[in-house]
């Protein structure tokens, strides 16, 4: 064992990296900064893992959770201490609703200098409160208690991903010296395992609802969101009880051809629509859906819910559900699906199908809305975008309009994995996290943005360049926030002072500060087609690496569209079910 303090920290940083390792731990991001060096180095010096490292400590925590995302695993993020350590709350905070997995390590003073006036020296102790699934100060590491360091790196790996996986954070103090060499590592368990199996998950022998005896029959609707589970056992499951789907973008189920409905929050406004398709029955799975009209159309229905959101996660944002069940969610569809033997679709099929004839009529005037348009339009562009994808890509949404643009216009069955940031629904960090889904992926990534979201993070764009990445982003420019003229402050204030507190006008050219980065760009004017944004797309694709495409929008053609949109959708809906 080393003897010196300086070399007792390194061992202690490269144990806790090869116990990681160990474990399933593939990527790690560093922001630079001094205290951090013993942990630094020891990552860096690590063969197994991929090294990202990011100036920008809050881009680069939604790099790692962009990581994360894609490869399951929770990815290490350092910072040095004091303000740099605050800069991940943001990420922080949407690891823990959404669920991703992350290893935040922030290196501190050592005790001696807290409270004492030393630079960079805050109060860093549970500093994200109760959004970590566990935190813990180890203090300066001793060697008298080396035995317990890869159990400190086993239960930081294992609290990161149990049943309810999410962010750890680990605030390591270091002592200076803090260049040290990592002496022989403490006994690691044979074989080169982890320290600590986690134990598998195997589905409940007695599930509280079963679709048997307590759904068959009854007319019911399957609400899908992120984390609702393996899109095909869902699929089955709607099919065997004869319900449709509603799904989010990011719910595997969206995947499936012909497994859900499109254009639901468009043909769901149409009160007489929304009463001929109430139902009995509303099982929620995983997330709630980015539409709101959808969501408050379930919860004044008057059916029952039923919640499967995964262990430790009460998603009932209505008030309305009946039975919240804490099982994970994919052997709970396992254990269903052992159950479907036998079950009679409701109404012998004839409730789905009417769901179905709402959608094709929906989805019939929807395009119709759409070819109609003279130029280029914002939920033209979603489709657009995903359609010129190929098989097995991934898109990064934006929250605002873009996630609710795909969520609502854009049509499943497309074998594209589509990735946001909807634990907190904010529009921080987008840029990052799609650089980190495009790093740990070798499928091409594009992302689905804003402009202010573009602008919020484009600190995302440093060194994107240059990390050998194939990304397109797609950033729907309407200078200001698009999202907020369809609330009713749009209507209720006066133009000037609107465009003050919520249009927010820019007036950037986010092409020019693409360019300043290296990264190659073009620009769709307003009164351009949807072949020239494709045209764009394609290109990029072809040639690889990080690309912009801007894609100059106006907020009030926009806002028009959307409600000729519903409009059409929501008569074509009414005619389908008179017929």
């Amino acid at each position: 064992m080393a003897t010196s303090p300086a070399d007792t920290q390194a061992t202690f940083c490269a144990t806790l990296v090869d116990e990681w390792v160990r474990s399933g731990v593939t990527d790690a991001v560093v922001a630079p900064g001094s205290r951090s060096t013993p942990l630094a180095l020891a990552l860096a010096g690590e063969p197994r893992l991929r090294l990202h490292v990011h100036h920008d400590e809050r881009s680069a925590a939604f790099l790692a959770i962009g990581l994360s995302l894609v490869t399951g695993e929770p990815t290490v993020v350092l910072t040095t201490s004091g303000t740099a350590a605050v800069e991940l709350h943001p990420a922080v905070v949407e690891a823990d609703l959404a669920g991703v997995p992350l290893l935040v390590c922030t290196a501190d003073r050592p005790a001696e200098l807290i409270d004492v006036g030393a630079p960079q020296a805050i109060d860093q102790i549970h500093l994200y409160g109760r959004a970590v699934r566990w935190a813990h100060a180890p203090g300066v590491a001793d060697a008298a208690t080396a035995s317990r360091w890869r159990p400190l790196a086993a239960r930081a790996y294992a609290e990161a991903t149990g049943g309810r996986p999410g962010p750890v954070h680990l605030d390591l103090a270091f002592r200076e010296p803090l260049l040290g060499t990592a002496g022989p590592l403490p006994a690691a368990r044979e074989g080169g395992g982890p320290w600590v199996w986690r134990s598998a998950l195997t589905p409940p022998s007695d599930p509280l609802i079963g679709p048997r005896e307590d759904l068959q029959g009854r007319r019911g609707v399957i609400l899908a969101g992120p984390g609702s589970g393996d899109g095909e056992a869902v699929a089955a499951l709607a099919a065997a009880l004869g319900w449709p789907v509603l799904a989010a973008p990011q719910a595997e189920v969206w995947q499936v051809p012909d497994a859900t409905i499109t254009a639901a929050d468009g043909f769901l406004r149409d009160p007489a629509v929304a009463e001929a398709l109430r139902p009995e029955v509303v099982l929620h799975l995983g997330l709630p859906l980015a539409s709101r009209v959808v969501g408050e159309w379930a919860a004044a229905s008057g059916a029952t819910h039923v919640v499967a959101a995964g262990p430790g996660r009460w998603v009932d944002a209505h008030g309305v559900a009946a039975v919240v069940l804490d099982d994970p969610v994919d052997p709970l569809l396992e254990a269903w699906g052992a159950q479907l033997e036998g079950v009679v679709p409701v109404e012998d099929g004839r409730w789905r199908q009417r769901w179905g004839d709402v959608a094709a009529a929906a989805v019939e005037a929807l395009e119709g809305a759409l070819v109609a348009a003279p130029c280029v339009t914002e939920p033209g562009s979603a489709r657009t975008l995903l359609d010129a994808l190929p098989a097995g890509a991934r898109l990064v949404a934006s929250s605002s309009m873009p996630v609710r643009d795909l969520e609502w216009y854009g049509p499943g069955g497309r074998r594209v994995t589509v990735l946001a940031n909807r634990g907190a629904n904010g529009i921080d960090g987008i840029v990052s996290t799609a650089v980190g889904v495009a790093a740990a992926s070798s499928d091409p990534t594009a992302l689905l943005i804003g402009d202010i979201a573009f602008l919020h993070d484009s600190n995302g764009l440093l060194g994107a360049a240059a990390r050998g990445l194939d990304l397109v982003m797609v950033v729907i420019d309407n200078d200001g926030g698009g999202i907020f003229s369809f609330l009713p402050q749009a209507d209720a204030l006066d133009s000037e002072r609107f465009e003050l507190l919520f249009g927010t006008p820019h007036g950037l050219d986010l092409a020019a500060l693409a360019a300043v980065h290296g990264i190659a760009t073009a620009t769709i004017r307003a009164d351009d087609s949807l072949e020239a944004l494709r045209a764009a797309v394609d290109a990029a694709l072809a040639a690889g690496g990080v690309h912009v495409v801007v894609v100059r929008s106006d907020r009030g053609a926009n806002r028009a569209l959307h409600q000729r949109i519903n409009e059409a959708v929501g008569s074509a809906a009414r005619h389908a079910l008179d017929a």
